[in-house]
């Protein structure tokens, strides 16, 4: 696989500079991830200074909400796992602009987490408690912006969008220097990223997260939401941004609730014209025949609600080594998709050997990562879609763009506007169309101009001080 390489192409950079910000954010409602509830993210957001082979420099950015519950369930208090994650970056932000590694940043992303990220990681968790350990998924989101702005700055140093930058015109190797197939016969030699991304499409479907707390009926209001303009119930919501697609939380402890929930949102959506649903068990499940038998039961007593699932999401425990858990008889059924359990294309092989027949990407596990899972999915016929980790302000545009080429079942999901509206107002005033949804779609055709094309000179965003490293 990939070793360390002399720069070849007239196109490589180094790193030279890397600065941290942290962005703190409330939510407007709380959100459930599992047995955690949220009510506020921090967001790492970092600038980075790369320099050409002719010497020319460029700045590129890149930003991720480190979503605590999410990629560090636990019952150890919320706060001393977030302290975790904001330190876990300070290192990170030290420790990268060390790296002696010039090239593509598909090459710069992949040594550093083969190499440097994992040795950050291991010596971070030694001495410390087992369960104080910075898990792997944990620290793929602590680099994430880093590797994100690494992409930014590439395509700014060169004056050209980010995804135009997958090919062999810009990249030392092809793919099988990242890759290995687990089919006879396929081969990634000769190939490179840019030829399993589908047309940009500037306008696309979105997805509308409902929470497990989210009130779906008036008998469910408390009197205590919040009186801020937005919409509190489903239908409201619905009717509000013409949404065509829900993903629904669900518990995957308590199948009586599930069912209910799903029966009762299945009701809202027929009533209402919402064409797609997916289901999310948010890893809590372990034997298949609990998503079975909710499953088996839908069609036969809702068979309209039953074909509106497109797809079923992560059930099962994200630990996919430790739980090699036969799945075929649930996606037999339905599309079944790894989220949590997909950190890179060797898991996601072996999870294709369990029976899984889709991938979920995020940008937050890093974008050199979910280009290589892409690629890895698509040319073994497993299905594709981008799912949120309830991005705003800049992380929003990677996120968004990722479904755009990708060539997703169905769009992309995208509920920062749920969830923290008022944190992206500023970039709203430049990008009203991907911070705003209308018509169940979002809007990219303002992201224009290289790197990821953020236009950050026209958003009026003031950042805090930056982290003293």
């Amino acid at each position: 696989m990939l070793a360390r390489s002399t720069a070849r192409m007239q196109t490589d950079i180094r790193l030279k500079k890397a600065d941290l910000y942290f962005l703190p954010v409330r939510l407007r409602v709380p959100l459930k991830f599992g047995n955690q509830v949220l009510t506020q993210v921090t967001c790492a957001r970092v600038r980075v200074e790369v320099t050409g082979r002719d010497g020319q420099c460029a700045q590129g950015w890149g930003e991720t909400p480190l979503s605590v519950g999410w990629v560090w369930p636990s019952t150890v208090d919320f706060h001393a796992r977030e302290h975790e994650l904001l330190e876990f970056c300070r290192k990170i932000a030290r420790d990268i602009t060390e790296m002696d590694q010039a090239g593509h940043p598909m090459e710069i992303g992949s040594a550093y987490m083969k190499e440097g990220l994992s040795t950050l990681l291991k010596a971070h968790n030694e001495g410390v408690a087992d369960e104080m350990h910075v898990p792997h998924l944990a620290s793929l989101v602590c680099y994430s912006p880093f590797d994100i702005a690494i992409h930014d700055a590439y395509g700014n140093l060169h004056d050209v969008p980010v995804y135009e930058t997958y090919t062999s015109d810009y990249m030392n190797h092809d793919l099988s220097a990242y890759l290995e197939p687990a089919m006879e016969g396929l081969s990634f030699e000769g190939k490179y990223p840019g030829e399993f991304l589908a047309p940009v499409q500037q306008r696309i479907p979105v997805w509308h997260l409902v929470g497990g707390l989210d009130p779906i009926a008036q008998s469910e209001l408390t009197g205590n939401e919040p009186d801020d303009g937005y919409p509190v119930l489903l239908e409201d919501w619905i009717d509000r941004d013409g949404l065509k697609c829900l993903k629904v939380k669900l518990r995957g402890n308590d199948s009586s609730w599930d069912y209910d929930r799903l029966v009762r949102i299945g009701d809202i959506s027929v009533s209402n014209n919402v064409e797609h649903l997916t289901v999310d068990f948010n890893c809590t499940v372990t034997d298949p025949e609990y998503v079975n038998t909710i499953l088996d039961n839908l069609k036969e007593a809702m068979p309209d609600v039953y074909k509106r699932i497109l797809y079923v999401e992560q059930p099962f425990p994200y630990d996919l080594e430790a739980n090699q858990i036969d799945v075929h008889s649930t996606s037999s059924r339905k599309l079944l998709f790894m989220d949590e359990s997909a950190h890179d294309w060797r898991l996601i092989q072996l999870g294709y050997s369990l029976g899984w027949t889709g991938v979920a990407l995020k940008t937050c596990k890093t974008q050199t990562g979910a280009l290589l899972s892409l690629c890895w999915a698509k040319a073994h016929d497993m299905a594709i879609m981008v799912q949120d980790l309830t991005n705003p302000m800049l992380a929003q545009i990677p996120h968004v763009l990722l479904a755009a080429y990708s060539g997703t079942i169905m769009g992309v999901e995208s509920n920062g506007m749920q969830f923290y509206p008022e944190a992206s107002l500023a970039e709203l005033e430049v990008h009203p169309g991907v911070y705003r949804r209308r018509e169940g779609l979002l809007d990219l055709s303002t992201i224009q101009g290289p790197g990821f094309g953020y236009r950050l000179n026209e958003i009026e965003r003031v950042l805090p001080d930056r982290e003293q490293l």
